[in-house]
Formats: structure tokens, sequence, C-alpha cells
């Protein structure tokens, strides 16, 4: 038996209770003769309620304090999940995300990971303890700040991890059964996928999907990680995501691997902008510039009367007002008329390696939104992906109208959904 890499999400360590359980699951793994190293979330909403006293204290709470504040979350869970693993009569050393080596770049908020340099987590386990590691958190390379790593940072840490320990998998465990072909609490006949590959996940994930985060994703199929997302509350299978079928299964590709969706997104629209070389690398380089990522572009034909035309382009909601401010100062340079800001949006995206080959994809996809009476308001596609932005209100029955479209639909009960937010 080799060495496996678990991660436990909020909810599954949200209580005493749950705690005790993941101890229990945790010491079964290490009965059956793995090495067994574990990664914690903070307990339930913490880091939510952590975020929330800051922002009582402080409207805009300083980058360093408050990564310094918000890795408390995951040293509570990780020294409680190593109580409860001792109590089960097994040894467990818990480990800070610098005391671990996981080396970040200097980025206070949503840091990325630079190495990974795990001699005390070895050390622990050629011992013959079970480590845990708190997740979504290192120390700065330069300055050896404590930071984190943004939304999904403790799904990261598990495959940073693994990759650097050379561990046979990392099993990520959350409050579902596994990746599903939609969200199982907007579609309740979403079907649980038993594998797929690392290019759907990596869109779906960067979609919208709950489950697993694109960084993760990305990290995982740099150092080929295979990754089983399955349930904390159930002894299950779940789900595969590697570049293979694991084992002798042979399971085909499917054409559509699910459909996803993200209501975190707003619109900006960059009005009357100067139909001329540069005036787009202006626009961006500005968003660039205040280390904003954008997700879709769409630049409309400009009118041949004004020579001007516009840009729309989503963006994560908190960075709108960033977003806004640093182009109003450099309104004059680029010279353009007007920006318009709009939150109210949703993008739904239907993912499949098989698409590209399957003439109708697109036309179906647009069909079914148009039976649902849904509005498109952009659309962004690639080779194994089809995006489009749609108003928020019409996001939950546009996402079922595609599903159903698709033949997505299970046929058996209702997916189970333990705990309630997908992590």
């Amino acid at each position: 038996m080799g060495l496996v890499v678990q991660k436990y999400g909020g909810s599954s360590v949200a209580d005493a209770e749950g705690i005790k359980r993941v101890a229990k699951r945790i010491v079964d793994a290490k009965k059956n003769g793995h090495q067994v190293v574990v990664v914690v979330s903070a307990m339930g909403d913490t880091t939510d309620e952590l975020i929330d006293l800051a922002e009582q204290v402080s409207p805009i709470p300083a980058g360093r304090e408050f990564d310094m504040l918000l890795t408390a979350g995951e040293r509570i869970s990780m020294a409680l999940l190593a109580m409860a693993i001792k109590n089960l009569g097994h040894e467990a050393q818990s480990f800070t995300g610098s005391q671990a080596g996981v080396i970040t770049d200097s980025v206070h908020n949503k840091a990325r990971i630079i190495d990974v340099t795990p001699g005390r987590i070895r050390t622990a386990l050629d011992e013959g303890n079970i480590a845990i590691v708190a997740g979504f958190q290192g120390v700065s390379q330069d300055k050896k700040d404590i930071t984190t790593l943004g939304r999904g940072g403790s799904d990261t840490t598990a495959v940073a991890l693994a990759a650097a320990l050379d561990a046979e998998v990392c099993e990520i465990y959350t409050d579902v059964d596994g990746v599903f072909t939609a969200d199982p609490r907007v579609v309740k006949k979403a079907r649980k996928i038993d594998w797929i590959s690392f290019e759907d996940m990596l869109e779906l994930a960067s979609s919208g999907s709950k489950v697993l985060l694109h960084r993760c994703v990305e990290y995982a199929r740099r150092y080929n990680i295979p990754i089983h997302v399955r349930s904390s509350f159930s002894g299950l299978q779940g789900t595969w995501v590697s570049n293979e079928p694991r084992g002798d299964r042979k399971v085909e590709q499917a054409i559509i691997s699910g459909v996803a969706h993200d209501t975190s997104e707003a619109k900006i629209t960059v009005v009357g902008v100067p139909d001329k070389p540069g005036e787009a690398a202006a626009i961006f380089r500005t968003i660039a510039d205040n280390e904003i990522n954008i997700d879709m572009v769409v630049q409309n034909v400009s009118a041949a009367s004004t020579g001007l035309t516009d840009i729309s382009f989503t963006l994560p909601k908190a960075e709108g007002r960033k977003a806004i401010d640093a182009l109003e100062k450099q309104k004059a340079l680029i010279g353009f008329e007007s920006l318009r800001y709009d939150d109210q949006i949703a993008k739904i995206s239907l993912v499949g390696a098989g698409m590209k080959t399957n003439p109708g994809v697109t036309a179906g996809f647009f069909q079914a939104l148009a039976d649902a009476g849904v509005n498109i308001e952009l659309i962004s596609t690639s080779e194994i992906r089809i995006s489009v932005v749609t108003r928020a209100d019409d996001v939950n029955e546009a996402v079922r109208a595609v599903h159903t479209a698709f033949g997505l639909d299970s046929d058996s009960d209702e997916a189970v959904v333990y705990g309630g937010t997908g992590r």
C-alpha cells in the first residue's frame, strides 16, 4: 500500500461529530496499510465568519493581517482532528502550511504555490505518524509572511502535497458523492460521473462547478496526480479525475460531460472605444496591472458613422469596483465614452470532449435555451466548451433545460447532498 493524501472540506469537519467521523475514516486508511497525509479546511463557515468580523473592524482589511486572521480557521481544524485521531489510538502530528513546506509568492489573499518542501511531513510519516496539514495557506518565499491561496486553496494544497510526496492518489472529500453532470442542488436528476478526464474537469471547474477548483485540477494535470472525489458522509465510490480510467475499466468518453453555471461574475462594458489598434490592449493592460482576472470578452462591430465600438468582458464580482476605478483613471488616455457595470448575470457552460466531433451540439444548446425563454447576452467557445451569459434570474431554469435536452438526467434516485455547500 502506498501513500495517500486526503483532503476534507469545511462541511466534513463542521462540528465535533464530523471531526470524529473524519478521524475514523483516516484511521481506517492507516489500518489498511497506507501512509496518510490529511489536508483540512476550516470548520463549517468559520472562514466566512472571520471575513465578516474583519470587515466590521476595517472596511478594507490589510492583506498581510487579513491572511494572518484567516489561517486561524484551518489551524483549529487540524489541531482538533489530531486530537481525535490520538483518541482512536494512533499518532498524528499537525502542521501549518509554513511548517509543511508550502512556499508561495507574495500576493496576499490569492497567493500561488511556487514550491513544496515537505521534509517535516516525510519525517512524520517515516516515524509511523499520520500527518495533518492546514490547507489554504503557505509562506511567502521572500518575506516569509503567512499567505493564503484564495478560494479552493485547500484543494490546491492537497494536490501540491500529493505531487511533492509522489502519492498514489489525492482523495478530495466533500458533501456530495462525486462530480455530477450538473449541480445537484439545481438539477435534482443530475448523474454522478464515474470517470472524467483532466481536460473536461478543468473546463467544468473553470465554468463554475464547485466540487473542484480549476487551480487544483490544473496542478493535478501538470503532475499527473489522480484525484478521487468522494463524500466523507458515505462509503460510496466517487468520481475519478485522471488522464485514463483507473484499473481495467474501459470507460468511453461521453459526448457531453456536464453543465456548469457560475453566478459569481459581473460584466463591464466599455462604451465608445475608438476602433483602432492598441485600444483593446490599453483596456486589458489596465485590468492586468491591477491583478484582475477576466473571463469572456466580446467586441461589437464598430459603427461606420462614428468609428467607435463597445467592448464587454466578464470578471469576478469581487473585483468589479477595483476594475471600474482603474479604468476611470485611464479614461482620458484610452478615450472611451463611459462604463456600464452589471452584476446580475450568470454564466452557463456545456462541456464535453466529444463536442468537437459531433455536429449539432451548438445548435442543440441554443435551442434548449430558446425553448426555455432564456436570452443570451454573450457567447464564448472552445473545442470542448460552449459558454453563454444570461440574466442571473434565468440560470436555474436554463441549466435544467440544457441538462434535459442533452439526455443527462438520471433515471435513478435524486442526487444526495449531505452538507449543503458543495465543498
